[in-house]
């Protein structure tokens, strides 16, 4: 096995012979919605939601994924969901979309379908994975 300096970074999927897909990365905003039981119905099917997230991040398909909070959360010490964001790597935007309309917050009512979006994405900072 041939080892390569740190100084040399070579990516093996680009070398690979089979034709992939070629992955592109999009940026989910999903709020949720604003009437008085969102958060519940939230908290009520997060245990389902976390497990869905779990296997999109174990396939890779997921690069960062997390909650967004009200200002309020950092001070208060009460860290109150308002939605979920996402950077996903997919082949297109459908397939995006497909998951996002599969997830339990989006079936079950937490997220609000009018405000999703999902747009392509590219990181402009060297570190992003």
């Amino acid at each position: 096995m041939q080892r390569f300096s740190s100084r040399v970074r070579i990516n093996l999927r680009s070398m690979s012979t089979s034709a992939s897909p070629a992955l592109h990365r999009f940026f989910v905003h999903a709020p949720d919605k604003t009437d008085p039981d969102a958060l519940s119905r939230r908290l009520s099917v997060r245990a389902k939601h976390l497990e869905g997230a779990k296997k999109g991040i174990d396939d890779g398909s997921i690069r960062v994924a997390g909650a967004l909070l009200t200002p309020e959360s950092l001070t208060s010490g009460e860290k109150k969901m308002i939605g979920s964001t996402f950077i996903f790597e997919a082949e297109n935007l459908e397939t995006v979309k497909k998951i996002i309309e599969s997830d339990i917050y989006y079936t079950s009512g937490v997220w609000d379908p009018e405000r999703i979006v999902i747009l392509p994405f590219v990181a402009a900072t060297p570190n992003f994975p």
